[in-house]
């Protein structure tokens, strides 16, 4: 066994160890209902050296991304308004807006974070071809109002480069990356939710009378271990700002636990409901060259289509949780940024 693969072995240990730990300590303490529970507070996230102007947008207008794709997986762009219907609580609401990759020839204005796993079981070939697969979807996006952001995680996240618009800059820090062993220790949840909170404080939501989309493209073994924020937490937040996570599984996964001649097994991360929760997508780079995959994730975050409705008044200032499904013709398959928004709550308003 090669000393990838034993990292790569002790990692998916761990976190056998910690699920069944976490299981076995939920049972013991189930019955000690008496002290109050506790929310996680929020790390800080690290210092912006360029802050950034966030827009306010018209908070009762509620966007949801949608992805429209085929029986074969391609992407549908002809679809029209009266195409889709959208349900608040499950009651149909009409579609205040509706836009499409581009209006009136502009290309839609995207927010981009990569989130790379710098864990042990990453392979110094992976990271050089990695480095090079995200330069090529940064320049399919050539065309459009662009940011990228770029950190790393094992042991401890890092923001090598905050969002920005230079091209050049971002070059520099795919060139930064470097093969760095963090342990056993891999906070992909955290990562994200670093990520998504850089977004929602430095990615304005509006660009030129445009929705700005967010993302996160998360690369990774597909083993978290040792996070300090849960799934649910990550959700909810990406959720809370629009974004949507996509997330690339590297074969250092594959070649342990599945032939690469067979379907991969699902990962932790896929389990979860962090992809399918958020409208993204998850994907495996079985093949060398990852210029394509990437290319693909690239035009497909830039392609969804964008609706907004209001939500009646009596929902606006609740304070509480309301569902969002939309549906769309038959035999497409749709992928939504949230299923849900959370209304604010009224000054003064009590529970």
């Amino acid at each position: 066994m090669s000393s990838i693969e034993f990292h790569l072995a002790r990692k998916v240990f761990a976190f056998a160890f910690a699920f069944w730990f976490t299981l076995a300590l939920s049972v013991c303490c189930f019955a000690q209902t008496d002290a109050p529970k506790q929310k996680r507070p929020r790390r800080a996230l690290p210092t912006e050296n360029d802050p950034q102007d966030v827009i306010k947008i018209d908070t009762d207008l509620v966007p949801v991304d949608v992805v429209a794709t085929d029986t074969k997986g391609r992407l549908v762009r002809t679809l029209k308004k009266e195409d889709f219907k959208l349900y608040e609580d499950g009651i149909e609401r009409p579609i205040a807006s509706f836009n499409v990759e581009k209006i009136e020839g502009s290309p839609r204005p995207v927010a981009i974070v990569f989130a790379l796993d710098l864990s042990g079981s990453m392979t110094p070939d992976e990271v050089a071809r990695l480095s090079d697969a995200m330069r090529e979807f940064s320049h399919q996006l050539a065309a459009h109002p662009a940011v990228f952001a770029l950190m790393t995680f094992g042991m401890h996240v890092k923001t090598i480069q905050s969002l920005t618009s230079d091209r050049e800059k971002l070059d520099r820090a795919f060139e930064k990356l470097s093969h760095e062993p963090n342990g056993m220790s891999t906070h992909a949840y955290d990562a994200v939710d670093d990520a998504v909170r850089m977004l929602a404080r430095h990615a304005p939501l509006t660009r030129q009378h445009q929705l700005v989309k967010r993302a996160v493209v998360v690369i990774t073994d597909g083993f978290p271990v040792g996070d300090t924020v849960s799934a649910d937490t990550v959700i909810e937040r990406a959720n809370a700002a629009d974004t949507s996570v996509y997330v690339v599984t590297m074969p250092s996964y594959t070649r342990l636990l599945a032939s690469t001649q067979m379907t991969p097994l699902p990962t932790p991360l896929d389990v979860s409901g962090l992809i399918e929760k958020t409208g993204g997508r998850s994907v495996y780079a079985n093949q060398k060259d990852l210029g394509p995959l990437f290319r693909a994730i690239a035009e497909e975050v830039a392609s969804a289509y964008v609706l907004r409705f209001y939500p009646p008044v009596e929902n606006r200032k609740d304070g509480r949780a309301h569902t969002i499904r939309v549906e769309g013709p038959a035999g497409l398959n749709l992928r939504q940024s949230r299923d849900r928004y959370q209304s604010q709550k009224a000054e003064g308003r009590k529970q």
